[in-house]
């Protein structure tokens, strides 16, 4: 079905997708998928350009669910009015790039608007807040962001999994439809107004996750970032969304993709590679994911909060007069002060019992402590909120009914809209600040509350408070927000932990004033350097880096529905066509053949190694050609080789890497000189055996002249993480050795020092070219590192000056990735089509074995 195959991406959005365009053409260049030249990507401006090179204004565009706007319909007039919203990231995070940049903001309004009114407001948008509203349809917004977001998303990310009914909503198909009818309809809105070449798109959160998808099928260059607000759950819980396949790739069509916590990048990470078999690596201080050849970047740099606007709050006479009116009220007392949304991550019911604890450990703190609790309104009306907020007020009640009296209450709810001036006085007498939070993606109340203790010197004259008087605070805060790692001096606390708690409160409010200002200086400082801008400017800063590479390389779009991908390769590297390769063999009369065989002849898959009858068969056909020299190159032992190869008389065969070389059935296996001495397997093998012990799903495959430790079988990260241990261990203990230490996929290896398949390959084509039998055609497939050094031997040897010609070289490598050779194969049934070519246009005739001959005495 289409609904589930997702082969159609507008199929799957329906007939929801008739929204209004948006009415102004915002001038834009359209570039075509291939490769651009040097020529291209310096000169992309032409005559029809609505925009001319010294002209062009460097463009933002920041996606987003809520556009940074108030709407309002005007009571009078009854027309829409709008206004922005201050306190909006998006907004802010214009800060942090250039005064010349224009930033353009895609998202919905938080206001319904009519249909016959779209296309007015639009237009108003645009023109006074360059603002793209998106105007999904009411049942798309309901299913969209109600429904999967809310109901699914949410949950999931914030580890909670609906095990009953009763405790959350089941995977509904037709919610997931709404979500990529939505995306769609915002990556439209994009569509409309970029200029691919040069616009930076910059996606933010989880509703939008496979945005990435439509945009870079449409251009396979965008220049495109996503951001990740909310947690990211570890593979356990994120493997039991039904459709995580598709969010993944869709976060994998970004460039750049940010997480607020290492924590958080890390389970992502980890995703892939569990769910897509994708590794990463680290290089120069950055992540990078090897993707179908293009390398999506990871950054990890918590948001920050704009101390500009907080400052601003704090300078008004509000401020100062509800921060007198609060002293006065809560004075001779000590305030702990927790500003949470009603819900059910936010374990304000668990702060509550922390103070509970608190108050009866410590009966001298009656009447000298008080918890204020501002409770912002709920964003939803779920079962699970309502419980949460009833439990909240009964233990608040109780509480008050045990530890309170007719003066004094130990727990203040307020439960109600709180003006934003009068959270900021809240923030400035608190001596405490505790978010206990039992999952939040990053909660800047702690940012907030740190500034608000320094202060301004505006609100000092006010306060007639010394410039120069010591700042104090104190935070006590979950270890699963994601502000935790960057609040080093806050007192971190399990939230699950009651006892934990209440200890950590009891620190806070009895810590000596130096120790206070010693924490609050050393928070101010991280707070005041890492502003929202400098998180806004950092993220563009890699997103640049990251497309920097964008138009040196070929890419073309691959995939169905969300399954998309662009495949994206440098200039040289292109895929290898059967055609070319078996007219250059019909052409040719002395050729040198090498091809490896695990996951080259045979898929890497397979359980069963042996080589099929059609393998067989058209070995056969080609060694028969006394035309051909023909190689098996394999880390795979002698024994196997030639058991599995007995029936091809005429097959040349290196196994081990070439340490054991037999030129036929006929002839004898020669050794390698390059190191006889194996004696250092005697140290390899227990420390391979301790690692196999210690890793599940791990073995040792012993080989005459090497040792393999395999982890194929074992825990993705547990196997990766064990084998880059054993590689440092290994090096470590045979630094003296003549022997050395290689990984390759899912292995550990170790072999004699110097032996390699290129040397095989460097042997055959010298003594060709030394006997005047020169090679005019050479082919070398492979899929492994270890075939990388055949494809280099075979470029150098082939490059002497003793040639007079350039023979036809088809270096070909084994799947699309970074390789010495010039050409690619998909998988080994491609490899099979190739040889079968090959085997079909060869002419077999009865021949001597001297013909073939090649003596490997001083090989290897």
């Amino acid at each position: 079905m289409a609904s589930r195959s997702h082969a159609n991406l507008q199929d799957l959005a329906g007939g929801l997708l008739d929204v209004p365009h948006t009415p102004r053409t915002i001038p834009r260049i359209m570039t075509v998928p291939g490769f651009i030249s040097d020529l291209d990507v310096s000169g992309r401006y032409d005559g029809d350009s609505d925009v001319s090179p010294s002209g062009y204004r460097e463009r933002k565009i920041l996606v987003a669910n809520m556009l940074p706007l108030q709407a309002k319909r005007d009571s009078d007039t009854g027309k829409w009015c709008f206004s922005l919203d201050e306190d909006s990231i998006l907004l802010q995070s214009k800060d942090g790039f250039s005064s010349d940049t224009e930033v353009i903001y895609v998202g919905s309004l938080k206001a319904e608007i009519d249909a016959h009114e779209q296309e007015e407001v639009a237009q108003k948008l645009l023109e006074d807040f360059n603002c793209i509203p998106t105007f999904l349809p009411v049942d798309v917004m309901k299913n969209f962001y109600l429904g999967f977001c809310k109901q699914q998303l949410w949950p999931i990310f914030h580890y909670m999994l609906p095990m009953f009914p009763d405790h959350g909503d089941r995977f509904d198909r037709s919610l997931w439809k709404a979500y990529v009818s939505a995306n769609k309809i915002f990556a439209d809105k994009v569509m409309e107004i970029i200029n691919p070449d040069d616009d930076f798109v910059w996606v933010h959160d989880y509703h939008l996750m496979v945005l990435p998808t439509f945009l870079r099928k449409r251009f396979n260059r965008v220049k495109l970032g996503f951001f990740l607000h909310s947690p990211f759950p570890s593979s356990e819980i994120y493997r039991t969304l039904p459709v995580r396949d598709e969010i993944l790739r869709g976060l994998l069509n970004s460039d750049l993709i940010g997480f607020h916590t290492f924590d958080y990048a890390r389970h992502f990470l980890s995703c892939c590679k569990r769910m897509l078999g994708l590794d990463y690596e680290s290089k120069r201080g950055h992540i990078g994911l090897d993707y179908f050849g293009r390398t999506v970047f990871i950054k990890i740099l918590p948001v920050g909060i704009h101390i500009g606007r907080l400052e601003s709050v704090l300078n008004l006479q509000s401020t100062s007069a509800k921060l007198k009116e609060i002293q006065e009220e809560f004075k001779g007392r000590k305030v702990i002060l927790g500003v949470d949304d009603m819900d059910i991550f936010k374990g304000i019911s668990l702060k509550l019992l922390a103070v509970e604890q608190l108050l009866e450990q410590n009966r001298d703190l009656k009447g000298k402590l008080v918890l204020v609790q501002i409770v912002n309104p709920a964003r939803s009306s779920s079962k699970g909120v309502q419980e949460a907020k009833k439990e909240t007020y009964l233990i608040a009640q109780r509480i008050n009914d045990t530890y309170g009296s007719n003066h004094y209450r130990p727990v203040i709810l307020i439960d109600r809209p709180v003006p934003r001036f009068e959270k900021s006085a809240y923030y400035a007498v608190a001596e405490c600040c505790i978010v206990n939070a039992v999952r939040d993606g990053m909660n800047l109340v702690p940012y907030k509350y740190i500034v608000c203790r320094q202060g301004t010197a505006q609100m000092d004259k006010a306060l007639s408070r010394k410039s120069d008087s010591p700042r104090t605070s104190t935070i006590v805060v979950s270890e699963f927000i994601g502000c935790s790692p960057s609040l080093s001096g806050a007192i971190r606390v399990n939230p699950w932990n009651t006892d934990a708690v209440a200890d950590a409160l009891y620190s806070a409010v009895t810590m000596h004033d130096s120790e206070k200002q010693l924490r609050h200086e050393k928070h101010y400082r991280y707070i005041s350097s890492h502003d929202v801008a400098y998180w806004a400017r950092s993220f563009m800063q890699d997103l640049e880096r990251a497309c920097k590479d964008h138009y040196t390389k070929r890419c073309w779009g691959m995939g169905l529905g969300l399954g998309f991908r662009v495949i994206s390769l440098s200039p040289g590297f292109k895929k290898l066509s059967v055609d070319h390769v078996v007219s250059a063999y019909k052409r040719t009369g002395r050729r040198a053949i090498f091809l490896d065989y695990d996951g080259t002849i045979v898929s890497k898959s397979s359980i069963n190694k042996t080589p099929s009858p059609e393998v067989i068969s058209v070995l056969n056909e080609m060694c028969n050609d006394p035309k051909n020299t023909v190689f098996i190159v394999s880390g795979r032992g002698r024994d196997s080789l030639s058991e599995w190869f007995t029936s091809c008389k005429m097959i040349g065969l290196a196994a081990e890497h070439g340490y054991f070389v037999r030129r036929n059935k006929d002839s004898e296996w020669e050794a390698s000189h390059l190191s006889p001495n194996l004696d250092w397997k005697k140290i390899v093998e227990p420390v391979m055996q301790l690692y196999t012990e210690a890793t599940d799903g791990s073995n040792i495959e012993t080989k005459e002249s090497a040792l393999v430790w395999h982890h194929q079988d074992a825990d993705p990260d547990f196997g990766s993480c064990q084998a880059k241990e054993l590689l440092n261990h290994l090096e470590s203990v045979l630094a003296n050795e003549p022997a050395i230490v290689t990984r390759g996929q899912h292995i550990v290896e170790v072999k004699p020092q110097g032996l390699n398949k290129g040397l095989v390959a460097e042997k055959v084509l010298s003594t060709m070219i030394n006997v005047g039998n020169p090679p005019d055609f050479v082919v070398c497939v492979g899929d492994d590192i270890s075939d990388e050094d055949m494809f280099e031997s075979i470029i150098r040897t082939v490059s002497c000056p003793s040639l007079t010609f350039v023979p036809e070289i088809f270096a070909c490598t084994v799947g699309q990735k970074p390789s010495k050779a010039k050409y690619y194969l998909d998988d080994s049934a491609e490899v099979m089509k190739l040889l079968q070519g090959l085997g079909a246009s060869s002419k077999p005739k009865p021949r001597p074995v001297a013909h073939s001959q090649v003596s490997f005495e001083s090989t290897v």
